[in-house]
C-alpha cells in the first residue's frame, strides 16, 4: 500500500517557501504522493475552515513538479463543477505530460454554497454537473494525438451513497475523507456491493484520514482514523491496508493555523509513520 500526504496550500504562512520545504519533506521521507486541494474563490464559508491565501491546485502542482523528482502528485479534491470540463482535461493533460506522468486527479462535487454562487454555477446542480463533466474529460482524454498524456487515474471522493455510486461508475478509484476505522469497513463492503450491482469493477479505496498525534490514546467511539498516539494511528493505517486498499493519504492539518506557520510538529508524526512504514517493506 502507498501513502500520500495532503499539504496545506491555503492559510496565512502558506508561501512559495513553505510549500517548497513540505513537498521536499514529503518527498525526503519517502511517501509516495503528495496533494493538494482545491477552492478558487474564498467566500466566507470557505475563508472559516480555509482563509486565504489559497494557492489553486492546477498551478500550484504545476510549479511543486519541478522542486521534485520521485512523489506523485494530487488532488484531494478538484471541485469539477468550478471548471469548464475541457479547461480540467486540457490542463490536467498538460500537468501529466510535464511531471512524467505523476498525476492523480482526486474529484468532488464541492460543499460551499456562497462559493457556487460566486463562480455562477448551481449549487443544487453540483452532482448532475460532476458526473456530465467526468464523462467530458474522459472523452477528451481519448483524443490522445491532442492531449498527449499517459492515463490519469481519477479518484472519486465523497462518503455519502451517492459519492460511493459515482465512485463505482466513472472512478478508477474510492477517495472518501476523514472516516471512522469501523465506518470505512462498513463502507468497504458497500463499494463491493454497489459496484456488483452496476455491473462495475470495484474502485480501488484510497481514503484521506486525519493526522493528529496525541500524547494520550483517544478513546472515544468517535475517535476519527489517525487521530491517536503514535501506535493507535499506524494501528490504524495497518487496518486500511487490511481492508485492501492501494493507497491511504495522511492530512495533517487539523483546524489549528498555527500549525500552518509552524509544521514540524506534523513533520515529526509524518517521520514516525514513514519509518514505521519502510520497517514493513523491508521485512
Amino acid at each position: 500500500m502507498q501513502i500520500g500526504v495532503n499539504v496545506p496550500n491555503f492559510a496565512p504562512g502558506t508561501d512559495p517557501g513553505m510549500l517548497r520545504q513540505w513537498a521536499q519533506t514529503v518527498e525526503g521521507l519517502g511517501y509516495d504522493l503528495l496533494m493538494v486541494s482545491d477552492h478558487i474563490a474564498v467566500t466566507p464559508d470557505v475563508a472559516e475552515k480555509y482563509p486565504a491565501p489559497f494557492y489553486e491546485p492546477f498551478t500550484t502542482l504545476s510549479w511543486l513538479a519541478g522542486v521534485t523528482h520521485r512523489v506523485r502528485l494530487g488532488t484531494t479534491v478538484l471541485i469539477v463543477p468550478y471548471r469548464h470540463p475541457l479547461l480540467t482535461a486540457r490542463m490536467a493533460a498538460n500537468l501529466n505530460r510535464l511531471s512524467d506522468g505523476r498525476l492523480v486527479l482526486g474529484v468532488g462535487v464541492g460543499w460551499a454554497r456562497q462559493e457556487f454562487e460566486a463562480l455562477g454555477v448551481p449549487f443544487r446542480r453540483r452532482g448532475a454537473l460532476t458526473d456530465e463533466y467526468l464523462h467530458a474529460i474522459r472523452d477528451a482524454w481519448r483524443n490522445t494525438d491532442d492531449y498527449d498524456t499517459a492515463p490519469i487515474p481519477i479518484w472519486v471522493g465523497g462518503n455519502s451513497d451517492a459519492g460511493i455510486r459515482r465512485a463505482a461508475r466513472l472512478g478508477d478509484a474510492w477517495h472518501p475523507l476523514r472516516v471512522t476505522p469501523g465506518w470505512l469497513a462498513e463502507a468497504a463492503g458497500r463499494l463491493k456491493a454497489t459496484a456488483d450491482e452496476l455491473g462495475r469493477p470495484v474502485p480501488a479505496l484510497a481514503p484521506r484520514i486525519q493526522l493528529r498525534q496525541t500524547r494520550e490514546a483517544v478513546t472515544a467511539p468517535d475517535r476519527l482514523a489517525g487521530v491517536g498516539t503514535i501506535d493507535q494511528i499506524i494501528a490504524d493505517i495497518d487496518q486500511i491496508r487490511l481492508l485492501g486498499a492501494e493507497t491511504v493519504v495522511l492530512d495533517p492539518f487539523n483546524g489549528d493555523l498555527t500549525e500552518i506557520r509552524q509544521p514540524e510538529r506534523a513533520w515529526q508524526t509524518l517521520a514516525a509513520v514513514a519509518a514505521y512504514h519502510k520497517s514493513q517493506e523491508d521485512r
